[in-house]
């Protein structure tokens, strides 16, 4: 099961981090909690013209944390915030019921293997549930 977890494309997303580091001044910061595993991310997102112009994101947590922020600061950035929420829910379908990622995100894909562990389902969230809290905020 571990292997399948960690990845060789989860690895490279994780080891990548993108968008790794707080931002200055930031439109608004959201710090979430993991109290059951200890992860933590912090968001930081800029707005400019209605559209996600930059984020960025500290994490203290493990390689699916980190990997699922870098996703979101990649593909997240130059995205109207409607485009971004509707991010939220289709990995909330891959990691609760095992659906596919969809098309138009083809970069959740490599979190379909979480799915079968339902400890590390989490660990994926932590960062896109801290995105719509920082959309919130920002909006």
């Amino acid at each position: 099961m571990t292997a399948a977890l960690y990845h060789a494309a989860l690895v490279d997303r994780a080891k990548a981090a993108f968008g790794k580091g707080r931002l200055d001044q930031p439109t608004t910061t959201i710090t979430l909690d993991n109290p059951l595993c200890g992860d933590r991310v912090t968001l930081d997102i800029v707005m400019a013209d209605g559209r996600v112009e930059r984020i960025g994101h500290q994490v203290r947590g493990c390689l699916l944390c980190e990997a699922a922020a870098a996703t979101i600061a990649e593909a997240c950035q130059h995205q109207s915030p409607a485009t971004v929420r509707a991010l939220i829910p289709a990995i909330q379908a891959m990691m609760r019921d095992g659906a596919a990622a969809p098309a138009d995100w083809p970069a959740l894909e490599i979190f379909a293997p979480v799915h079968g562990s339902k400890s590390r389902r989490d660990c994926v969230l932590l960062p896109f549930t801290a995105l719509e809290r920082v959309l919130d905020q920002a909006a």
